[in-house]
């Protein structure tokens, strides 16, 4: 057992400094706080002085933990599975968790995608689309490896969804050498463009996939909503315009919904909500609800039937924790919880969520370094004409009762689904108070 004196949260700060590598951050760089506890919306914290907090976890730890901690019913779900089994290899074996969750899967997903493969992470899921695409087109008996993406998009760290972010703006320019060329639109154009606007994109669009439509294996989006790549919506006009492309070249459309999904951008699926299928559809992150990790991939039967007909008749790919148990029972009780008849839904939570955002950031909008201040679904941003200041940034948001964790010039929140309107309030306080102290004369440590 460990050294309980060493579990200490003050002493967990100063030895995880230099020996932990934290996302996109020097080895030296530490951590803020230490956790030691969660419940609710809310996590406990330690910061390096000793002193004790309790925040809002405004970030969902990354879209996640939608439940919030320590939902009695996700742990009632977990200890269940533990009390039978919790991991078995699921090459030549199945289980019942897996094919419930596919079953649920199929039933609440858009029509058509009836096929599941079950990836362990989001990264995961997209590298397993990304190579299905690639086996289709193979077993359709073309030399066709080449992905149409959009400039702003983010899919992932692993080194085929690099190929497919941004390839100037995005975080990977350092691997240009190592990963695939790969081709980019522009950005789609926002919700609110004219239609001249938008028939200009679609047109550019069309245009482009005239001229290489011969090597291009799939397309692949973050639908309606670019995350990573700038919090930032679009219309869906472009989304259709890549769905009727798609079909026309025979591509396969992969809809990256890892963060859209379950309800956060304002519908349970963004495709649904463009009027589209798309032929392959990944899904992670509220998926467990934060509670282990697990992705999906969904595929539909025009695919699938073209890769069971091939060579291999197999998609190749075969992670060692595929369809985990415990993962499974993770989301199975999630996706429970998601899609509940009841107020604990998430219909009824962005209901909650998006007008609590919408009043509270609205004061935002004011300040003459706020490029924008937008909401949408569960997803609230506001958007500086600078870079955020972290350290700043954190200090404020933490001041105010509210983790916070911005990046590049956006200061954003996805709260957890079981968040009040009182607790959003405590958020978007948080979040303009941030925005205020970047006024002119600040020093700035820049966000990534």
């Amino acid at each position: 057992m460990p050294d309980p004196a060493r579990r200490d949260p003050l002493s967990t700060l100063e030895r995880d400094s230099g020996l932990l590598w934290h996302p996109y951050a020097p080895l030296d760089a530490g951590a803020h706080f230490s956790v030691t506890g969660a419940a609710g919306p809310y996590v406990d914290l330690c910061d390096v002085a000793g002193a004790s907090h309790r925040l809002v976890d405004g970030m969902s730890s990354w879209w996640s933990v939608v439940h919030g901690y320590r939902h009695p019913f996700m742990d009632a779900a977990l200890t269940a599975q533990l009390g039978s089994f919790s991991h078995v290899m699921f090459g030549g074996l199945t289980h019942g968790p897996a094919v419930d969750l596919a079953e649920r899967l199929v039933a609440f997903t858009p029509p058509g995608l009836d096929h599941v493969f079950l990836a362990d992470s989001g990264s995961v899921s997209v590298e397993v689309a990304l190579k299905l695409a690639v086996q289709y087109q193979r077993a359709r008996g073309r030399d066709r490896r080449r992905f149409l993406a959009l400039e702003g998009a983010y899919h992932g760290d692993t080194t085929g969804a690099m190929g497919v972010c941004d390839p100037v703006g995005g975080m990977h320019t350092d691997f240009a050498g190592l990963l695939a060329s790969q081709l980019f639109l522009p950005r789609p154009p926002l919700p609110e463009a004219s239609p001249a606007e938008v028939d200009a994109w679609v047109i550019k669009a069309e245009n482009f996939v005239d001229a290489h439509g011969a090597e291009i294996a799939g397309i692949i989006v973050e639908p309606l909503f670019q995350g990573a790549g700038g919090m930032r919506p679009y219309h869906p006009a472009a989304l259709q315009s890549l769905r009727r492309l798609a079909t026309e070249i025979d591509a396969v459309l992969i809809a990256d919904e890892i963060a859209t999904g379950f309800g956060r951008t304002g519908s349970d699926f963004a495709c649904r909500a463009a009027g589209i299928t798309p032929d392959v559809m990944c899904l992670g992150k509220a998926l467990t609800g934060g509670y282990l990790t697990l992705a999906a991939l969904m595929c539909s039967e025009t695919v699938a039937d073209v890769i069971t007909a091939s060579s291999h008749r197999a998609l190749m790919h075969g992670p060692t924790f595929m369809a985990n148990p415990l993962a499974c029972a993770a989301a199975i009780a999630s996706i429970s919880l998601l899609f509940a008849a009841d107020e604990g839904g998430w219909e009824a939570a962005i209901a909650r969520i998006a007008p609590a955002l919408e009043s509270g950031l609205a004061p935002a909008r004011g300040f003459e370094h706020v490029a924008e201040a937008r909401v949408t679904g569960g997803i609230g941003v506001v958007e500086l004409d600078r870079p955020v200041d972290v350290g700043l940034t954190t200090r404020i948001a933490a001041e105010h009762g509210v983790w916070l964790r911005p990046f590049r010039r956006h200061i954003y929140t996805m709260p957890p689904y079981i968040s009040s309107p009182e607790v959003v309030d405590t958020v978007t306080a948080a979040m303009v108070a941030a925005a205020a102290a970047h006024g002119d004369g600040c020093e700035f440590e820049v966000a990534s």
